[in-house]
């Protein structure tokens, strides 16, 4: 295939140029998350008249990107697929070193200020694990769920792939050992008593205890055998916390699981390694301390309406 060639196919032929990424990496999310990104971008790149692949040809769907509104994560998420894109295609001897030294060079746009996450307090989050109803099969299994989002700060995709075999003692107490992680950073993940707890209710009462510790319950409430996916693990977050006025998604528990170990004293550091950041600074967004929202510059001002 010829530099030029490479991603001028009709639309239907651009799954494996497209693949040349995806097998490069490890996590479905990200797999998911760089298709749509370069269809996207393939996409556009048809309606251009199907230019070359270059520096110039990346650089103006950015600034398209930035004139349509897109959000900064978003045009970032792009940018890095492309310059995947680019670096597989440099690999594969698709385009020579120029082009793809040019491609690697055009930069995401940076965020001005920091996005206000979401976080639950404490009276939320444990509201939030008792909503479950703990007489049925699945009631556990979902409190069992929220235990494992709100008490180790797993990915959604992490709590769906958790196996039995993980949930070892080191050190006399309770961990997830060897947890693949985003980028295949692997960690070990201390978990509370009550997660514990609420795993062990869960896997007495399905009669599981090898394997993929959350599965499937049928319609009827009886055990289905097979694997929960990580929409499955969205869906029983909602389940309960929509009922209770409660806006969040799993990444949202993740960053409760920050600020509530950090509000308790936990060292910055310890709470790096068990959310699996390779830097410091995302722990730190996750914990929202750039900002103090709960006693904020405004409180201090000293004037009331009459």
């Amino acid at each position: 295939m010829n530099p030029q060639t490479a991603i001028t196919h009709n639309p239907h032929d651009y799954h494996p140029v497209i693949n040349l990424v995806l097998d490069g990496l490890t996590s479905q999310h990200s797999k998911r998350a760089y298709k749509k990104s370069l269809i996207d971008f393939l996409a556009w790149h048809e309606t251009e008249g199907n230019p070359g692949l270059n520096k110039a040809v990346v650089q103006r769907y950015k600034s398209r990107l930035i004139e349509a509104n897109i959000s900064h994560a978003v045009i970032n998420q792009r940018m890095a697929a492309i310059r995947k894109l680019a670096q597989e295609a440099l690999d594969n001897g698709l385009i020579n070193q120029t082009i793809g030294s040019g491609i690697a060079n055009v930069k995401g746009v940076k965020a001005q200020g920091v996005r206000a996450g979401n976080w639950l307090t404490k009276e939320q989050a444990q509201e939030l694990i008792n909503a479950p109803d703990s007489t049925t099969l699945k009631g556990l299994r979902d409190r069992a769920i929220l235990a494992v989002m709100l008490g180790a700060g797993l990915r959604r995709s992490e709590v769906a792939a958790l196996s039995f075999e993980q949930i070892q003692q080191r050190e006399a107490r309770w961990v997830i050992l060897d947890l693949v992680g985003k980028g295949g950073r692997v960690r070990t993940v201390p978990i509370p008593c009550w997660t514990k707890a609420a795993i062990d209710h869960w896997s007495e009462a399905a009669g599981i205890h090898s394997g993929l510790v959350f599965r499937r319950i049928r319609k009827g409430g009886s055990l289905a055998g097979d694997s929960m996916t990580s929409q499955a693990i969205y869906n029983a977050l909602q389940e309960y916390a929509a009922p209770l006025g409660i806006k969040i998604a799993p990444h949202d528990c993740r960053r409760t699981f920050a600020r509530l170990a950090y509000k308790g004293k936990a060292p910055i550091e310890q709470i790096q390694h068990s959310l699996g950041h390779a830097s410091i600074k995302t722990t730190e967004i996750y914990l929202g301390a750039i900002q103090n929202l709960t006693d904020a510059p405004c409180d201090h001002l000293g004037i009331r309406l009459d």
